[in-house]
């Protein structure tokens, strides 16, 4: 095998490895990022769980992606270790059907029917169709279409130059002997395990097996320890992707290495030690790429049903490998894995359920802000400190990731809802601050035993009504998704906007009737400004909303055309509001 052989193979695999990718990243796109996030929404059931590793595994084409998703899942809380196990063992079988596919570029002929279905005709016309969709068509559906084709042609290409490369070794001495050697299942079993560890790809390497089998010298005896090894050594990309993690997501990771092997340890001593006994005859069989693929998925398939009874066993295993360690503390922030920036979908996701967690403690923190002012207590004024500094802490984490997830490929939906959340971020954690103002102002009307006139607290009272409503429709219409009740949003700020300004002239009466003292004076002016600058942070959010949803975003120019047109739903909302909350 000469260096031009050589580096022909290389070229192969590099462009095997390149065309798989592309065509797993086509079909997530076209599938429309849903199969991810289903991953952790619909996996109750063992079987369920099985079945959607198997089917996920089988279009992404990586069982390693499939499994390091479930490690991000277990590692932020939102899947069970056991769960995890389930998908994990149907990745396991998922990922032969990559050597169905590598099977197509098998096809061989010649003259009439079969020459057009040959290897070389075959990738001729889908990389044609597939470019032409790349380049011709504007449909984001046709361009994806395009970017698998793409990639299949790419990997038969690949695959074809391995094939040729590889093509004179059947008369080298050298290779014989070194297939024979493979014979030895422990040995097999451990070059599998290495060449995969080294390629990282399971697929990859269950490929380039069969692109050795065209030399005509592999047998089924050699091959099936290399196809067991293959599957222990698909599980060093997992376990590099756990690294970081919690307690649970090591334990997911470790859950491919032990189950893999001892899948395979199992399956190898039951099949050899009745091999020793009857002696099959068909260990001998020469292979070829598509008896292959029948053989590793039949493999596959017999050790996924030698695992399934025994997902507990294997649950306990990997715990007693992993001794339990004091985790820090919950931290609801910690759902915005990392590993999830590679799937936009589950990224956007666990940021959409993250957020609104934030606008639902931004919610309670002025609840309890405005409860405070006429029943404190410190158990209160520490609830409100501390869901401050937990809305500081969301901001911190969603705005880092948020922008991370900004350079990654998302689709015009994903990108919307990104913005908005972007847009809303600082004014979820300016409306916790002015709680955390308003909770201050309670502590120093109590501290310095201050209490306001009766008419001061009567319109106190109509304030924190419309206050609390305000903030209300903000967050549920901000968890929600509804821009029709985000609509309300505005014409309360402006009723809220006048109650301040009634406020403050009929405290200026009542300082000129005595009243009201200049010390009542400073927390009353604290009071009334925190409370619009809650509704105002209202406003921004309720704008973002509609905004970006409308495709624009301008604040100003939004708030000036609402305001002059006074449209007939928004005049409706304004009256009811100013109807609802009158100064007595």
């Amino acid at each position: 095998m000469g260096i031009s052989e050589i580096m022909s193979l290389l070229s192969g695999i590099a462009l095997f490895l390149f065309g798989m990718s592309l065509m797993g990243d086509g079909l997530k796109k076209l599938s429309g990022s849903r199969l991810e996030p289903i991953l952790f929404r619909l996996t109750g059931k063992p079987i369920r769980g099985v079945l959607l590793g198997t089917g996920v595994t089988a279009v992404i084409q990586s069982s390693c992606a499939t499994s390091v998703m479930c490690v991000g899942f277990v590692n932020s809380g939102i899947m069970k270790l056991k769960q995890a196990a389930y998908v994990i063992f149907g990745a396991i079988l998922g990922t032969s059907i990559t050597g169905w596919i590598i099977c197509l570029s098998y096809i061989e002929g010649a003259g009439s029917l079969r020459e057009l279905l040959s290897t070389a005709t075959l990738t001729g016309i889908i990389a044609i169709v597939g470019i032409a969709f790349r380049m011709f068509t504007k449909k984001r559906s046709l361009r994806q279409i395009g970017d698998i084709l793409m990639g299949f042609a790419v990997l038969m290409f690949g695959m074809s130059m391995m094939s040729g490369a590889v093509g004179s070794l059947r008369e080298q001495e050298w290779f014989t002997r070194s297939l024979t050697s493979m014979k030895m299942p422990l040995l097999g079993i451990l070059v599998g395990a290495a060449f995969t560890a080294l390629l990282q790809s399971a697929s990859a390497a269950v490929g380039i097996v069969q692109a050795l089998s065209v030399t005509g010298a592999l047998t089924l005896e050699s091959a099936l320890p290399l196809l067991m090894g293959i599957s222990i050594g698909a599980a060093l990309p997992v376990l590099l992707s756990a690294l970081g993690a919690k307690t649970d997501g090591k334990r997911t990771a470790f859950i491919y290495l032990v189950g893999s092997f001892m899948g395979v340890m199992v399956f190898a001593s039951l099949f050899y030690i009745a091999h020793a006994i009857f002696r099959f005859p068909f260990m001998e069989r020469i292979m070829n790429p598509f008896s292959l693929a029948v053989v590793n998925t039949l493999f596959r398939l017999v050790m996924l049903c030698l695992l399934l009874p025994f997902a507990d066993v294997l649950e306990a295993l990997v715990k007693l490998m992993i001794p339990e360690k004091k985790d820090a503390e919950a931290d609801p922030t910690l759902r915005l894995e990392e590993r999830f920036l590679a799937y936009p979908a589950l990224a956007v996701e666990q940021s959409r359920i993250t957020i609104h967690e934030m606008a639902e403690q931004s919610r309670q923190a002025i609840l309890s802000a405005l409860t405070l002012v006429t029943n404190f207590s410190d158990e209160g004024f520490t609830a409100v400190q501390n869901m401050e500094s937990a809305v500081d802490r969301y901001e911190d984490a969603l705005g880092s990731y948020l922008l991370q997830l900004t350079s990654t490929s998302l689709n015009e939906e994903q990108g919307q809802t990104i913005s908005i959340f972007l847009h809303t971020l600082s004014d979820l954690e300016r409306i916790s601050d002015h709680a955390l103002n308003l909770a201050e102002s309670a502590k120093e009307l109590k501290d310095k035993q201050i209490s306001f006139s009766e008419a001061a607290q009567k319109e106190f009272s109509v304030m924190f009504a419309a206050v609390r409503e305000v903030v209300k429709i903000t967050t549920d219409s901000f968890i929600a998704d509804d821009f029709k009740k985000a609509a309300q949003v505005e014409p309360l700020e402006e009723v809220i906007d006048l109650l301040c300004d009634e406020m403050k002239l009929h405290h200026i009466e009542r300082l000129q009737n005595a009243n009201c003292t200049i010390r009542q004076g400073f927390v009353f002016n604290d009071l009334i400004t925190n409370l619009e600058r809650v509704s105002d942070h209202c406003s921004n959010i309720a704008v973002a909303m509609i905004e970006l949803n409308a495709g624009t975003f301008d604040t100003h120019e939004y708030l000036d055309r609402i305001k002059q047109q006074r449209t007939a739903d928004y005049q409706q909302y304004f009256n009811d509001f100013r109807a609802r909350f009158v100064l007595s």
